[in-house]
């Protein structure tokens, strides 16, 4: 799938956009990680998909790492085939270095979603066929701790560019994939979805988001989604 004009569109966007205290650090892996991106989107992303579940932004030892949507090391080199070189942002935070494929840490999150997949579909063709999943924002945000601060949380005179941009991404990448159906990733991917692809014939819903910060995704995540994807009536 051809998806160079989008992403470049939305980084020459991004790159106007600044941010203040407590925002202290702002990773964009569509940049520094741009190779294994770009080679999880040849390789997976061609449409038409059924189903694309779309996430917030990049996690300190996913997407941060890898350049995947929800990328988890491990799940991304053993069971997407995915290992590129990455380089690194201008400035970083010293409690969240960028080690690429060399980082030794897991993202719970992708974790838990690509293990659903794997265990689900067995290969990643057979998911791949009919799924895909993407990031609403690819910016992380990093505070002078080291702390994350999620998009919600900026500023509005902050957000709104930023959304702006990112809501414009995501329709066009919507139409690219032409799914039947969008699904959130939790509520904040939720609800950007259903403003961005309010002029979209798809169906938008959500699954709870499988961060360890939530309660509920630490009771058996998987079997949760489950049903709610069966709520929404997608087939799995």
């Amino acid at each position: 799938m051809n998806i160079d004009p989008i992403i470049d569109e939305l980084l020459a966007q991004l790159r106007n956009l600044h941010f203040a205290p407590p925002v202290a650090f702002v990773y964009n892996p569509l940049e520094y990680a741009r190779k294994g991106f770009d080679r999880y989107m040849r390789r997976y992303g061609k449409p038409p998909k059924k189903v694309v579940f779309v996430g917030m932004n990049p996690g300190p030892w996913g997407m941060a790492q890898t350049g995947v949507p929800f990328g988890e090391i491990r799940t991304v080199t053993d069971w997407l085939g995915i290992r590129e070189t990455v380089s690194a942002p201008a400035s970083i935070h010293p409690k969240k270095p960028i080690q690429g494929f060399s980082c030794k840490r897991s993202e719970v999150s992708g974790k838990r979603l690509w293990g659903w997949a794997r265990e689900t579909f067995g290969k990643p063709e057979h998911f791949f066929s009919r799924f895909f999943v993407v990031n609403y924002c690819p910016l992380m945000f990093i505070e002078e701790s080291g702390r994350n601060r999620t998009p919600d949380r900026l500023p509005r005179a902050e957000k709104d560019p930023l959304y702006a941009a990112c809501d414009q991404a995501l329709l066009r990448t919507i139409r690219r994939l032409k799914p039947q159906r969008v699904v959130g990733v939790g509520a904040f991917a939720e609800k950007r979805a259903k403003i961005a692809l309010a002029s979209e014939p798809v169906t938008v819903g959500r699954i709870t988001h499988p961060s360890p910060a939530n309660p509920a995704a630490n009771r058996g995540w998987a079997p949760r989604i489950q049903e709610e994807l069966k709520a929404m009536g997608i087939r799995i």
